[in-house]
């Protein structure tokens, strides 16, 4: 065999790597079992679900090194998850929603609300056809202005807006207009998309999954083990908010002092010790002197007595002690508007601590406290303070908690360089009521010792420049040694906090997690039956040879693995299909070699010559199989969306794999046991068995001709008498598996139904237990955030009139007791079509 070196190369290396991998789930396991031991005791609360307990657990081990291999990394809890094989919400339960970012109202800003109804009718139009189009919105908006026109110019609509002024004029051409909205577009998509990530860090979730289909604009979120599935409906759906504060500083109304005080109140309220609380400005401190002699003055002849005294408390005293100064560290007179920082975990507790009544008292009324959006950033010298998150107090003005300027006053926002110092700075231009508000704010600022106004997105804030002169024209330089970057996410983030680009749900899947358990307790008796049964064949009739394709077999399993780990991929059913698809393929490789091999054996030549000619002969045949497997899978990765992609992707990384195993790494194996022992191919039993089995099989022919002429007859009178009955994923709607608590017929439920949801549904037995799957399409075209929870209102509705007796909120949990849903699925027509077009492309 030549190249055996680059063969052994790969082998340890593959080898290595996978070892890597797996290596890294025994302290993953390990913290996530204290975590279900924690959840367990945390749990006996009954205000508080084992869920939260365990999601909390692990989140506030998000930035703690809970793991390090010596000299070359170290881990934290995020960094070890990142670094597995990730198991799909089919696999481990949870909610999956597919967003839709919906850029009309985008478009009718841009538009400034032109009431032109050429344009009102080619958004209405775009509309429409996205429900049936697998292509952009922007795309869909261009054609239908073009049909729809009679000629007008595009530029007519977008000229006006005084942000575009730059960019577009009454003289550009539609497809100049064209690209500078999709560039506006794509970059709202974006931004929508980076604010969902950091708003689902909000929810507490373990190791979820968000990606962005730029193409169609649609986003993918996978929360495994969301307990509140309304709450991060809202959240998803939710748009931006982008607001202006003046700020505090560390000095003013002696905040400092107000932080020590708040630390030791905590620490008696705490404690239990209510006295303590009322001892904020001072401590208990010993100290020795001298008694007093006869003349009245310290006698140092004598023992030193002790004596306990109450010393005012310095903001540089006891800063460790107590809860909440030991959770973050105050900034100081030189961070300006940072109060403190801290590690992200620990960041809800101290939101917990600073919210209580008793604490919040503490502090000026008008003070609410923000945290920054991003940790700070190494800038090349030593700090303590890289990588933490930091507290911002905002000022509201008047008790009011609107702020005095937000997104809607901005026109527009760039990244540039300053063209004096060369210094990246971003733009911002504001209409004339906001040049107004700005004007006052920033004298104020400026008047007052140069002070920051924090730019606030969602909350969290995401800038907070310092002011170094009043500024009157409505147009700013924000600068703060930004990276390009850096800049150019500033700058989006105000652009998106001015424009409406809402989401919502196009799809959505839920999944409890007693179901997902019992998808994973199926699928892996099945891959270890299919495994024991494929092992037992291999050397029940190959002999030594089997034993070398069970080897094969077993490494094609480990190296399966291991690379869709390495590469982030989430395994899910389909994706276990697809490895027992591809453990087959590998096994009917080593099939094909083998019986050539027999072959020669059988003509005489001897063993060696045999191995060579037999894989030399049976490789072409092996590759045409595996190439045109290859070619269906790339095809399905392209064309596919979900678990059809997700199949693809897994099948791509078997059929390479398998390749690997069951030629190089099986003749590297053959060649090196050959050189040491005898090989055989066969026992006495199989060595003959079928050899010289003759059939005419061409003679039959017009039998199969006649047989597979009635087939085709009975199909094509099938599906025009029948037709196809498509599934929720192909036509939309919603589908409910829901589990009864006792035995219930279908007809028993059907009418029922039927008034409930004003149409005929479809109900179907599951082979689980009292499991039935109810379809409807109740409510396909609500594009509500409320829609899934309409629909369930009603299956209650309908499943109380007919005798079903269990409360709402216990049918909505997946790990219910009772009667209530296991796994739900919602699709609207928008993605129905885009799946089924997908599929039909694929096939």
């Amino acid at each position: 065999m030549q190249g055996k070196g680059v063969v052994r190369f790969f082998l340890i290396a593959l080898t290595l790597v996978c070892l890597y991998q797996f290596s890294l789930t025994i302290p993953t396991n390990n913290i996530e079992n204290k975590a279900k031991r924690y959840a367990d005791d945390c749990s006996k609360n009954p205000n508080t679900s084992w869920r939260t307990c365990y999601s909390s657990y692990l989140d506030s081990l998000s930035s703690e090194t809970v793991f390090e291999i010596p000299f070359i990394k170290k881990f934290t809890y995020t960094d070890l998850k990142k670094s597995q094989l990730g198991l799909g919400l089919d696999l481990k339960g949870g909610m999956s929603v597919l967003l839709q970012v919906d850029l009309k109202d985008f478009l009718k800003s841009l538009a400034q609300g032109t009431t032109d109804p050429a344009f009102q009718q080619a958004l209405d139009k775009a509309t429409q056809l996205q429900t049936t189009q697998q292509t952009d919105y922007i795309t869909l908006f261009a054609q239908a202005w073009r049909e729809g026109s009679g000629g007008k110019s595009l530029a007519s609509v977008f000229a006006r807006n005084e942000s575009l002024k730059s960019r577009i004029n009454f003289e550009s051409p539609d497809a100049d207009v064209i690209r500078v909205i999709r560039e506006l577009a794509d970059n709202t998509v974006n931004e929508t998309y980076n604010r969902l990530k950091q708003r689902i860090d909000k929810l507490g979730v373990v190791q979820p999954n968000v990606s962005l289909d730029a193409a169609r604009d649609l986003i993918l979120v996978e929360l495994p083990g969301i307990d509140n599935p309304q709450r991060a409906r809202e959240m998803l759906q939710r748009s931006a908010k982008l607001e202006f504060w003046e700020t505090y500083r560390l000095t003013d109304e002696n905040l400092q002092q107000r932080f020590l005080d708040a630390d030791l109140k905590l620490r008696a309220l705490l404690s239990g010790d209510t006295s303590l609380a009322q001892q904020a400005t001072t401590r208990k401190d010993t100290s020795y002197v001298y008694p007093v002699g006869a003349d009245g003055k310290p006698d140092s002849t004598k023992q030193p007595e002790m004596r306990v005294v109450d010393v005012p408390v310095t903001p540089q005293q006891d800063l460790q002690n107590g809860p909440l100064l030991s959770l973050m560290s105050l900034g100081s007179n030189s961070t300006g508007a940072i109060l403190a920082y801290a590690d992200k975990n620990k960041i809800p507790l101290i939101t917990k601590y600073l919210n209580r009544p008793e604490i919040k008292q503490l502090f000026p009324a008008s003070l609410e406290f923000r945290w920054s959006q991003k940790p700070e950033e190494d800038k090349g010298f030593e700090s303590t303070t890289v990588g933490k998150y930091e507290l911002y107090g905002i000022k509201k003005v008047g008790g009011d908690d609107k702020p005095r300027l937000d997104g809607s006053v901005v026109t527009n926002a760039s990244e540039q360089p300053d063209p004096t110092s060369g210094e990246v700075t971003v733009s911002l231009a504001m209409n004339n009521e906001g040049a107004r508000t700005w004007a006052d704010m920033t004298t104020r600022a400026a008047n007052s010792g140069n002070r920051e106004i924090a730019i606030v997105l969602d909350d969290e804030v995401v800038s907070a420049p310092r002011v170094i002169n009043p500024i009157t024209g409505g147009n700013s330089s924000i600068t703060g040694n930004f990276t390009v970057e850096e800049a150019k996410d500033l700058a989006n983030i105000l652009q998106v906090g001015k424009l409406p680009a809402g989401t919502h749900i196009v799809q959505e899947s839920q999944v409890g997690p007693s179901l997902g358990a019992d998808n994973i307790n199926r699928s892996l008796i099945t891959m270890i039956l299919s495994v024991a049964l494929l092992c037992f064949f291999m050397y029940a009739y190959y002999r030594k040879g089997g034993i070398v394709s069970i080897i094969a077999l077993l490494a094609n399993i480990f190296f399966i693995l291991g690379t869709l780990a390495s590469i982030g991929t989430v395994l899910t059913l389909p994706g276990i299909a697809g490895i027992v698809l591809t453990l087959a393929a590998a096994v009917d490789a080593n099939v094909i070699i083998y019986e050539r091999i027999r072959e020669e054996l059988r003509a005489g030549l001897p063993t060696a010559k045999a191995i060579k000619e037999g894989f030399q002969h049976a490789l072409p045949a092996i590759i045409d199989a595996n190439v045109t497997t290859l070619l269906t899978a790339f095809v399905l990765m392209y064309f596919g969306l979900g678990p059809i992609k997700g199949f693809g992707t897994v099948l791509t990384v078997g059929i390479f794999s398998s390749m690997f195993t069951a030629v190089l790494m099986s003749r590297y194996m053959t060649e090196w046991w050959s050189e040491r022992t005898e090989m055989t191919y066969s026992f006495p039993w199989s060595a003959t068995w079928l050899v010289g089995f003759q059939y005419d099989w061409m003679g039959k022919r017009k039998i199969a001709y006649v047989f597979s002429a009635i087939l085709l007859a009975i199909s094509i009178g099938a599906m025009a008498l029948r037709g196809f009955e498509l599934g929720v994923d192909f036509k939309g709607g919603y589908s409910f598996n829901v589990q009864f608590d006792k035995q219930i017929e279908i007809e028993q439920l059907r009418e029922p139904l039927t008034q409930a949801f004003g149409g005929n549904p479809i109900i179907k037995s599951v082979s689980t237990g009292n499991v039935l799957n109810i379809t409807t399409a109740y409510g396909i075209d609500d594009q509500s955030g409320t829609a899934m929870d309409n629909v369930i209102a009603k299956l209650h509705e309908g499943l109380k009139a007919a005798g079903v007796d269990n409360s709402l909120e216990q049918l909505k949990k997946t790990d219910g007791q009772g009667t209530h849903i296991i796994s739900s699925s919602q699709v609207t027509a928008t993605v129905a079509d885009d799946i089924r077009n997908s599929s039909y492309k694929s096939a």
